[in-house]
């Protein structure tokens, strides 16, 4: 018998319940209104007084309303179907709404049950089994979608007997199953999992032992993210977040692209929807959103729904995981999740941390950034889930709350800096701050010694010096003047800005600069670094002149059309005028 109970507090979309029963932490509940039914999830629980957030609003709810707890936990539906799918935190379809905005109360379907997919048949009648094995798959787009063992299913099963080849929707019992008691059980196609709890359907999690390739220089060749890392893009509002979160997207080395929209404004949410249909895949040629889900929540959404788009869109991945599938997550802005967790915690008078943030804030974090990883399967085969963030902080402050306890989270930090995006220098990410700490892994340094040439961690370590001892420069010559430095420091920062122009500056909408595959980046940062690392005597006016013709023509065989454009005019007029002065 299910638990009731009567409405005694209302505090925005903060509801006190008083319950008639036992009920648990993260327990679903529904509050009836008149003729509506809204969802409610339990945060806390004291005596007979249960805390509950409701996802909707809570205008027309009274002291005395009824509610019914479910005695489960807000669950997750996987099964086929989910790619190409748009939803909110709740996994309510918006391709299938009755108007603009979803009416409260009203919670759509996730997958489609008249569909039909082709079936294939992986393991046969005597197989022994367990949670998360493959027993068949469907083709979902060109991907082979798998058909799996629930997650909760515990101990071994034998498998009694499986449907054959043919097509079937997703209600079709397509596997029966044999428990240890002797108990047959009915398995479809679909499944369910509380969002909040970690999918476990794998033998072991090992560490990171390679890159997943982006495109991106400024990341694959400074600071490379681990295929299952785990990353985070801080930076002030209009530096280019969004943008590099949707190159990463759309030429990152994954088969299955996750973008949770976590209470972004309502105009960058619909550029998702708009643009993301349109865009072709460089891997396949294929449409993008064929092997794309998006979770989204704009920020007029209840801050409840909110924080529950991010582990909707995680445990979406983990499930891909489970079929040996190489997942991206993208969450834009983990800020304004935190922001929904800050909201609820002060609504309950709980002691707060610092800025007004939950005094937990960081160990929340952690748990959800520990969700990514790679992991090997039952089979023996890997699967993998790679977190990228962005953190949007308030005046571009990296020093409050959100960013200091995501960087001790996430193993990439990929800080976006005003002053490059205000010069244009786009991906605006600052290569002196930010840093990845898989160069440090063996593992990763012997796969890029492999992947692309022995000593490409010394390359790139040089690259950094020669980018800090030029930023060094150029703060002198700001301060004492053009002529109250040596010659030498003009050359460390003309190096420095070589490196800027030809590595770190990348177009992300010119056909050619887009994507760099890591073959590309190793030519071009050793091109690079053979200029630099010549002799150049810069008080000498002939070989100051080499160099700079030097320059010029590493920029005309990179072959963008960024640098036919009024920045490279600028930039090569600029070169001229030393030149001609003889300085």
């Amino acid at each position: 018998m299910k638990t009731t109970g009567k409405v005694t507090g209302i505090v925005s979309n903060l509801v006190t319940v008083q319950v008639d029963g036992p009920v648990s932490q993260n327990e679903l509940c529904f509050i009836t209104v008149g003729d509506t039914r809204l969802m409610a999830e339990v945060i806390k629980v004291n005596g007979q007084n249960a805390a509950v957030q409701v996802f909707e609003s809570t205008r027309g709810l009274k002291n005395g309303d009824s509610v019914e707890f479910e005695d489960r936990m807000l669950e997750a539906t996987l099964g086929p179907g989910l790619l190409s799918s748009c939803y909110d935190g709740l996994q309510n379809d918006l391709t299938t709404m009755t108007g603009v905005f979803l009416k409260r109360g009203e919670y759509t379907d996730p997958l489609n049950h008249e569909k039909l997919w082709d079936f294939t048949p992986v393991a046969k009648p005597g197989d022994k089994v367990v949670a998360a094995d493959w027993l068949g798959e469907v083709k979902e787009g060109w991907l082979p979608h798998k058909i799996m063992v629930p997650f909760s299913f515990k101990g071994e099963y034998t498998v009694k007997s499986i449907a054959a080849a043919g097509q079937y929707n997703i209600d079709k019992t397509i596997a029966v199953l044999t428990d240890e008691s002797g108990e047959d059980v009915e398995v479809t196609m679909t499944q369910k999992w509380p969002v909040k709890v970690a999918i476990k359907g794998y033998k072991e999690k090992p560490r990171p032992n390679r890159i997943m390739e982006t495109g991106v220089r400024v990341i694959d060749t400074l600071d490379p993210i681990a295929e299952g890392g785990t990353g985070f893009i801080p930076g002030p509002f209009g530096c280019g977040k969004t943008v590099l979160q949707h190159a990463i997207a759309k030429q990152g080395d994954a088969d299955v692209i996750v973008m949770a929209a976590c209470g972004e404004r309502a105009n960058e949410v619909v550029e998702i929807f708009t643009e993301f249909p349109e865009l072709i895949d460089p891997h396949t040629g294929r449409h993008l959103m064929e092997r794309t889900t998006i979770i989204c929540n704009t920020s007029n959404m209840p801050v409840a729904a909110r924080e529950a788009s991010v582990y909707t869109a995680m445990t979406i991945c983990e499930y891909y995981r489970a079929m040996g599938l190489k997942v991206l997550l993208l969450a834009d802005s983990t800020s304004r999740w935190a922001q929904a967790l800050r909201e609820m915690s002060n609504r309950m008078e709980e002691l707060p941390g610092a800025d007004a943030f939950p005094v937990d804030l960081s160990a929340i974090i952690s748990n959800f950034y520990a969700r990514a990883g790679m992991v090997v399967l039952n089979n023996g085969q890997t699967g993998s889930v790679t977190f990228i963030g962005t953190v949007s902080p308030a005046g571009g402050n990296l020093k409050e709350p959100v960013t200091e306890s995501t960087k001790k989270a996430a193993r990439c930090f990929y800080a976006l800096e005003q002053n490059r995006a205000d010069k244009k220098r786009y991906p605006a990410v600052n290569p002196i701050d930010s840093y990845s700490k898989y160069l440090e892994y063996p593992e990763i340094q012997e796969h890029l010694a492999q992947r692309i040439r022995p000593g490409w961690v010394e390359m790139v370590e040089k690259t950094k010096f020669i980018i800090r001892k030029g930023k060094d420069a150029n703060d002198q010559i700001n301060i004492l003047g053009d002529d109250g430095v040596p010659m030498s420091y003009h050359e460390l920062f003309w190096k420095s800005e070589l490196v800027d122009f030809v590595i770190l500056q990348q177009d992300a909408f010119d056909q050619t600069d887009a994507l760099t595959p890591l073959d590309r980046q190793k030519y071009m940062l050793e091109l690079v670094l053979s200029i630099c690392d010549r002799d150049f005597k810069f008080d000498d006016y002939e070989q100051c002149r080499v160099f700079f013709k030097e320059v010029i023509n590493i920029l005309r065989q990179m072959n963008y059309s960024e640098f036919k454009s009024e920045k490279f005019n600028n930039y090569q007029e600029q070169l001229s005028k030393i030149l001609d002065n003889g300085n």
